[in-house]
């Protein structure tokens, strides 16, 4: 897992306006305009946001970046095979609620409707490299609509997973370090659905 992941949340008529073979560009160029230095981007809260600047209300997405991860996919793929893993051990509600909140995030119920292997789902360019993707998800308004309920529903839970984590988990590489590692990150993933999905805007992993 040597990529890195560029997360976004658009508006998907302002994205879907566009000629498809431009959406990427746009989403990268809108949040780093060319020739912009690091210092010149633009205002990142302290939760994370990039917003293009000079915008204000105009602005039609938003970069986010991580603050537990380096910026790499790696803990993202890590905390999803985690969540495989333990799954089986955790209470039926949990396990139903944490399912519909990272099914197409970091964890596919269906692996064969990985976006990198369907083109997006007809938002952005099909991948015609499944080694090269040109994304690593694509989650529609629609569905981060569920994400959000669903992650309300598991964060208050979220302590129920630990005895599970320790026991398929903790220690084996390609997992994540430890249990506060895990659920640092899924508050963050948790987060950035909610925020997406009271905008009512979609979410756009590129690598």
């Amino acid at each position: 897992m040597g990529l890195d992941l560029s997360l976004f949340m658009a508006d998907w008529s302002r994205l879907r306006a566009l000629p498809v073979e431009d959406r990427i560009e746009a989403l990268q160029d809108a949040t780093w305009p060319p020739d912009t230095e690091d210092d010149g981007r633009g205002h990142r809260p302290s939760d994370g946001w990039w917003w293009p600047p000079g915008t204000g209300a105009a602005a039609w997405c938003a970069e986010y970046e991580f603050l537990t991860t380096t910026g790499s996919y790696r803990p993202h793929a890590r905390a999803g095979d985690a969540w495989a893993d333990l799954r089986p051990l955790a209470e039926a509600s949990v396990r139903e609620a944490m399912d519909a909140f990272l099914d197409g995030l970091i964890w596919d119920a269906d692996p064969d409707a990985d976006p990198a292997l369907t083109g997006g789902r007809g938002i952005l360019p099909p991948v015609t490299d499944p080694l090269h993707p040109h994304l690593l998800l694509v989650c529609p308004p629609e569905a981060v609509r569920a994400k959000a309920p669903a992650w309300e529903r598991v964060r208050p839970r979220l302590e129920a997973l630990r005895e599970p984590f320790a026991a398929e988990c903790a220690g084996w590489a390609g997992r994540p370090d430890t249990f506060e590692d895990f659920t640092a990150l899924l508050r963050e993933w948790g987060e950035v659905a909610t925020e997406a999905a009271g905008r009512g805007w979609g979410l756009v992993g590129l690598p």
